[in-house]
């Protein structure tokens, strides 16, 4: 009898989870597809364009996942407003959502501005590439503000259970980025469809052409994803006042600081990281660079599923419904499972012909196929901890993810590549290896604090997950 209600339960919950999931799965594969066409059209200027445009990529991670943070926090809050039915509550978080997109574009707008000469040292870069790296990274962020605000309004919509909207947002920021880049990256060509020919026109600027095309096409997004957020019904700012909230902006920073903290020291991480196998010389960046790229894809159920498992826990928190939530835990986890073996073992299969899309280097086909076939064996693990991840962060608990991270990133991923790189003379499989013990320890991790968590939530006095770490 208790089987029966537990599969009744599943299968209540799993329409639910794929409504939240779907969206954002297929916004992750925009993205991905914008990212392989991106990569494979720079890959067509040559090696070096390759390696000056992804030497500063993991910057990127460092900026987005930083700003990423603020809406966790503003996830949280919301979600747990809205399970409680306190509508009044989340307008008055998304009003302050509106307070951070400003600060947090302005500050930096102004700090990539400034740095944008200094960073394509920073990484190790090849002296002669680094004019065109320092390049390519100022264009792209200057549009800081509304890339602050496809961010954090993203998040917000989607505490709204509104998964749909970023997806719609992000559908077209891949459209128009996918049409400029054939148009600014390359020189007047002749076209041949269906048995015409005609010429296209274009502006021949190369890797700049390409840093154009992200610039709009980001702008675009910031200010689709701001007007859809005053006018959505649920969690409009519209009519609230911006100014400081005490009784929003406390509990938003006891979640977004730790969360914050862990994303810019691991993403420093990912930073030195770049930096090490970039002075392995431009065949390995340039392979690091296709593999990260073709792995990306292969993540994309990780994170609609973290996406569903953020917003529902914080739901059921806000109901404090415990056994919604750990039906949610098992549920989720069961599928991401299973949908990362799947899309490990294609990663596997197709590497080599994965790689081949975006280098005919023979040397980078063979580097990067073996460093994805390496990581194909942990994507299941991978995903677990994602997962795992997304449920706290409904929850709020953000502080035990931070120590787990840093202390990953930084003493098994960084000083690993350090010792297997620079003292042993191991080369980018070497470093790879150390990726994945990283990967596989913040699996661990996570699982275990998790599972300490269900059982005083579940089975002690609290009633959502709190009092622990």
């Amino acid at each position: 009898m208790r089987n029966y209600e537990r599969n009744q339960r599943f299968r209540a919950l799993l329409p639910v989870v794929f409504a939240l999931a779907w969206p954002t799965m297929l916004e992750e594969t925009m993205q991905t597809a914008v990212q392989y066409i991106d990569t494979a059209m720079v890959g067509k200027l040559g090696t070096d364009a390759t390696a000056a445009v992804g030497s500063t990529a993991t910057v990127n991670w460092l900026i987005g996942t930083t700003i990423y943070a603020f809406g966790i926090g503003f996830l949280a809050y919301i979600s747990q407003a809205l399970g409680a039915g306190d509508a009044e509550r989340a307008k008055r978080a998304s009003a302050q959502s509106v307070l951070m997109v400003l600060l947090t574009g302005s500050i930096f707008t102004l700090l990539t501005t400034c740095l944008s000469p200094y960073v394509p040292g920073w990484m190790q870069v090849e002296a002669r590439l680094r004019p065109l790296a320092s390049r390519y990274f100022l264009i792209v962020y200057l549009p800081m503000l509304p890339r602050s605000a496809s961010v954090i309004f993203g998040t917000v919509l989607r505490a709204a259970g509104d998964t749909k909207t970023p997806m719609r947002v992000g559908v077209g920021v891949n459209l128009i980025n996918i049409v400029l880049n054939f148009l600014l990256i390359y020189e007047p060509r002749m076209l041949s469809v269906f048995g015409h020919s005609f010429q296209l026109w274009g502006a021949g600027l190369g890797v700049t052409g390409a840093a154009l095309a992200s610039a709009i096409s980001f702008s675009f997004g910031g200010i689709a994803i701001t007007v859809a957020l005053f006018r959505h019904k649920t969690v409009s700012p519209r009519g609230y006042s911006i100014r400081p909230d005490k009784t929003v902006l406390r509990p938003f920073f006891q979640v977004a600081l730790p969360n914050m903290a862990q994303r810019f020291t691991t993403s420093l991480g990912y930073v030195v990281f770049a930096s090490m196998i970039n002075a392995l010389g431009d065949i390995a960046t340039a392979a690091h660079t296709v593999a990260n790229t073709v792995e990306s894809a292969f993540y994309i159920p990780g994170y609609g599923m973290q996406a569903a498992a953020a917003t529902l826990t914080g739901n059921a928190i806000g109901m404090r419904d415990r056994q919604r939530q750990k039906d949610l835990s098992v549920l989720i986890i069961a599928l991401e499972v299973a949908m990362m073996l799947v899309t490990g073992g294609l990663l596997f299969a197709f590497a080599p012909q994965m790689v081949r899309i975006f280098s005919k280097d023979p040397k980078v086909i063979a580097l990067g196929s073996t460093v994805l076939r390496m990581v194909a064996c942990s994507e299941p693990i991978y995903g677990i901890s994602i997962v795992v991840e997304g449920m706290l962060q409904g929850a709020g608990k953000t502080r035990a993810p931070f120590v787990f991270n840093v202390a990953g990133m930084w003493g098994v991923r960084i000083l690993g590549t350090f010792l297997c790189t620079r003292l042993l003379g191991g080369g980018l499989v070497s470093a790879w290896g150390c990726m994945i013990a990283h990967n596989i320890l913040l699996c661990m991790l996570f699982v275990i604090y998790y599972r300490k968590l269900e059982r005083n939530s579940f089975h002690g006095k609290n009633s959502d997950l709190s009092g622990v770490l």
